[in-house]
């Protein structure tokens, strides 16, 4: 029988899966029930108020959120596989950094759409007009947020788990099948922000958005190389505390 997972053993979106009573999915159903849903609402909503000119950047939105949600599952059920100091669990699941993280990335985000953008161009142009028209529908800004958080929880998941990554590499050592192990699942990180490059070419017209979402996708790869060198590096005899409890 399967052990169920622990607080602080998680991401916040992994506990989500298994919290609604008497349902249970597998992973693999929940990310296809996750991609079918929003790309049904997408529809619908762009059939409604005709706007399918929405369709396409509202697809590409949730694909990059639904291969994150698959990379986020792969990343962490690989960690869990391993021997893992309990800080660095604690640290990668259980702070909930994640989800702060992905807050203040969503609130400046929409401050951005609703506030500076407009108020920076031309009322016509403005993302959110090119999107919606002059008078958007409350139903699809309502939708079109619900995706930017899937999307944006993820790029903040992504650039904390790049960070703690940075931290195991410098604090701990490993023998070296595991340190080849971690290295493999910093990779997958890396991977992680480069399917939010499929981002780009949505927000290639607007240059702070784009250099938001290229920088943080720059910084990851950086700060995921840098663990991988310095694991590389490190001696197989243990250098740091380490902890299986």
């Amino acid at each position: 029988m399967t052990r169920s997972l622990e607080y602080g053993e998680t991401w916040v979106y992994e506990s989500l899966l298994g919290t609604i009573p008497g349902v249970r999915v597998s992973s693999r159903t929940a990310i296809g029930i996750q991609f079918l849903g929003f790309e049904a609402a997408i529809i619908a909503v762009a059939a409604a108020y005709d706007l399918w000119g929405a369709v396409v950047p509202g697809t590409v939105a949730v694909a990059v959120a639904t291969i994150g949600s698959w990379l986020m599952l792969r990343f962490s059920r690989s960690v869990r596989e391993l021997p893992t100091p309990t800080a660095y669990r604690r640290l990668l699941f259980g702070s909930s950094i994640d989800v702060v993280l992905g807050v203040l990335a969503f609130v400046v985000l929409v401050t951005y759409l609703f506030v500076i953008d407009p108020r920076g161009s031309n009322a016509d142009s403005s993302l959110l007009t090119e999107l919606f028209g002059a008078e958007p529908p409350a139903l699809a800004v309502g939708l079109a947020l619900l995706v930017l958080w899937d999307v944006v929880y993820r790029i903040g998941t992504c650039w904390w788990a790049s960070v703690v990554g940075l931290w195991r590499a410098i604090t701990y050592a490993f023998g070296p099948e595991t340190t080849r192990a971690y290295q493999r699942i910093d990779a997958i990180n890396i991977g992680f922000a480069a399917v939010q490059l499929l981002l780009v070419p949505l927000v290639a017209g607007d240059t702070v958005l784009l250099v938001a979402v290229a920088g943080h996708v720059v910084a990851v790869l950086i700060v995921a190389t840098l663990s991988v060198v310095w694991q590389g590096r490190q001696k197989a005899s243990r250098t740091g505390p380490f902890d299986h409890r």
